[in-house]
């Protein structure tokens, strides 16, 4: 049965219009199935999970053939959704669904060509170690892992070495590569940014103690991106923002239709910005993509030179000119608000402006010191926390700790917009969660005052809590019950064994 599922989640993937090929090519190779019962091409055809029957849904002939034959499942292979005839409904399976996932997915990347190099996907195959391997393990000597070594200055590389301290020190992305979700030995592109990185968390996590120069990961940054190119000084938001679009082009889950990647499952959230109509009350809203939140620092009192002062000020409403739909071009309002929390965080402190009169602009750097926090509530500037506030109805938001942050890396900047330098602190990894200043090679001990006082230019938050399961029960609940459980058979048997006491000595007496 499985194996029929996942042959129409393949036939679907791979021949619907969402597969990126061009239409006319597709109608050559593939032709639109037809019912077993009345011949009419389906588009949305339904199939019998246990024989070779496709047949129409809204005429019935799918459910006449299972209960004719008495086969109990069916399957919607535009969806995956699976339809039981026992239950009269479709059923929620999570075998069916990660299958569907896996095999849609897996169609999608053999369509989809890399942008740097024309060539299909590298697939990834997980290592099974054989007797080689787990004899060489085995005689494996245990190195200390503690990623703290300093980045080598290869000309004004500063903006460079701080985005990929913080990158290295994202627990998200050392996961992913120390799990070799992206082997650069086996990856076959050329300048690619994920094996770079592979190489990298390689070179930081192997126990060395020597500071280390990325300059395959430099020349790799030049060529993708001209702007970024020789040995002027750069903007480490900039860069930032390249090395995740050049991740993304190349990492493993980026197809042409949805992107699972690594750089949107760790930093894609979605903001959503509201129009409302001053004279209908129409509000419109729009949802879009964001890897990261750039904040203005312009406050009015000593209060707002906070991150949440800048978070206030990003989604409180703002009056603009705005087409309403009905009353035409009208004053309105609009507000902006975080619609999905990313896993992490990234913010950009809007340090650097041009100023100027008569035509002229002059660069300048904004040097007002703003308090960041070591963690972070997000439920004011989320969609649904700012809707609970206006709303006299009870809006669920769920856990809390959905919505709570640590900070785990800051970017500095020092100096002058066209002679600065860049530092930053992270945090390690290790039970301690010790602080740590990196000057391009220099590694030393930081104090958490000292890094939420320094003048930060961009920092970085994880969620507490990645996944929330409503329908699982969490496990010092279940120790709880069980306790309470035992507590109560203990008790039960005092009880009959009093019982049994008092019964004994009244027999004695008889």
């Amino acid at each position: 049965m499985l194996r029929k599922y996942k042959a129409a989640a393949a036939w679907a993937a791979s021949a619907g219009p969402r597969s990126g090929r061009p239409a006319a090519k597709r109608r050559k190779k593939l032709q639109a199935p037809a019912c077993g019962a009345c011949g009419l091409a389906l588009h949305r055809p339904f199939v019998c999970l246990h024989c070779a029957f496709g047949g129409c849904w809204k005429d019935g002939h799918v459910l006449a053939h299972m209960r004719n034959l008495g086969h109990q499942f069916c399957a919607d292979v535009k969806t995956g959704t699976v339809f039981c005839l026992a239950c009269d409904d479709v059923i929620a399976d999570p075998a069916f669904e990660a299958l569907f996932r896996a095999t849609t997915r897996h169609e999608e990347e053999k369509e989809t060509k890399f942008i740097t190099a024309r060539k299909h996907r590298e697939p990834y195959r997980p290592w099974i170690p054989d007797a080689r391997d787990s004899a060489a393990l085995t005689s494996a000597v245990p190195v200390s892992c503690n990623g703290r070594i300093g980045l080598l200055n290869l000309g004004q590389t500063c903006f460079l070495n701080v985005i990929l301290q913080s990158l290295l020190h994202n627990p998200m992305l050392r996961n992913y590569f120390l799990s070799d979700l992206h082997n650069s030995k086996l990856c076959k592109l050329r300048e690619c940014m994920s094996c770079e990185l592979d190489k990298l968390f390689a070179e930081v996590y192997s126990g060395t103690a020597r500071a280390f120069g990325p300059a395959s990961l430099l020349a790799t940054t030049w060529k993708a991106s001209a702007e970024l190119a020789g040995y002027a000084q750069q903007d480490a938001h900039e860069f930032f923002i390249s090395a995740l679009n050049q991740l993304h082009k190349s990492a493993y889950g980026n197809t042409s239709i949805s992107c699972n990647c690594v750089v949107h499952e760790v930093f894609g959230g979605q903001l959503q910005s509201d129009h409302a109509c001053a004279r209908c009350g129409a509000v419109s809203s729009k949802v879009d993509p964001i890897l990261d939140v750039s904040l203005q620092l312009r406050g009015k009192g000593a209060e707002d030179n906070t991150l949440a002062g800048c978070l206030r000020r990003f989604t409180q409403p703002e009056n603009m000119k705005y087409s309403c739909g009905k009353c035409g071009p009208q004053q309105a309002t609009k507000r902006l608000s975080i619609r999905k929390l990313p896993p992490v965080l990234s913010f950009q402190f809007k340090r650097f402006e041009h100023d100027g009169q008569n035509g002229k602009s002059t660069p300048k750097k904004i040097d007002t010191h703003i308090l960041i926090p070591a963690m972070l509530n997000m439920t004011p500037y989320t969609t649904l926390g700012i809707k609970s506030q206006e709303s006299e109805k009870h809006v669920p938001l769920g856990p809390e700790a959905m919505y709570e942050y640590d900070l785990f890396a800051v970017i500095n900047h020092d100096g002058q917009i066209d002679t600065g330098h860049y530092t930053n602190f992270a945090r390690s990894q290790d039970e301690a969660s010790r602080w740590y200043r990196f000057d391009d090679e220099k590694v030393t001990h930081a104090a958490l005052a000292t890094v939420l006082q320094s003048t930060a230019y961009m920092c970085f938050y994880v969620k507490r809590q990645l996944d929330y399961k409503p329908q699982v029960v969490p496990t010092y609940k279940l120790a709880r019950e069980h306790e309470a459980v035992r507590e109560r058979e203990k008790e039960r048997e005092k009880e009959a064994l009093r019982i049994k006491e008092v019964e004994d000595a009244l027999l004695a007496v008889i």
